[in-house]
């Protein structure tokens, strides 16, 4: 829902978290035209899977839901993994490290939050990564 929010403008209320998809995206940002070929993943790969499409990426959102625990508790795992797998100068001639944010996705759902936006500003300050929290 995110993903398509970011290229359409709308909210998808109607949206399968369970379906991956690649969104194509042309953007101007900073008077520059950007092309995004955005990996919406289902969120639900193996080990291998998860390997190959952090290899694919550039850039990275990894977002988590303020009511989902279980998702907060992937991020640090998802950002090492990133770290570790693009840190091969064997992958682009450089060691240099793509654009990673965390977003906290659903903060209007405050009944639900299960987590705080200080875990999130905490685990951000740790990984040294920018943290945003949206609805």
């Amino acid at each position: 829902a995110l993903t398509v929010r970011f290229i359409t403008r709308r909210f998808i209320g109607d949206y399968d978290p369970t379906l991956e998809m690649i969104y194509r995206h042309v953007a101007v940002i900073d008077g520059e035209m950007v092309h995004f070929e955005i990996l919406d993943t289902a969120g639900q790969e193996d080990s291998l899977q998860i390997e190959e499409k952090i290899k694919w990426g550039d850039g990275f959102a990894v977002v988590y839901s303020v009511t989902d625990r279980c998702s907060f508790d992937e991020v640090m795992r998802l950002c090492f993994l990133i770290n570790h797998l693009h840190a091969s100068p064997k992958r682009s001639g450089t060691a240099e490290q793509p654009p990673v944010v965390i977003v906290g996705n659903k903060k209007d759902l405050q009944f639900d939050r299960m987590v705080s936006t200080e875990d999130g500003e905490n685990l951000s300050k740790a990984l040294k990564i920018p943290f945003y929290e949206i609805s």
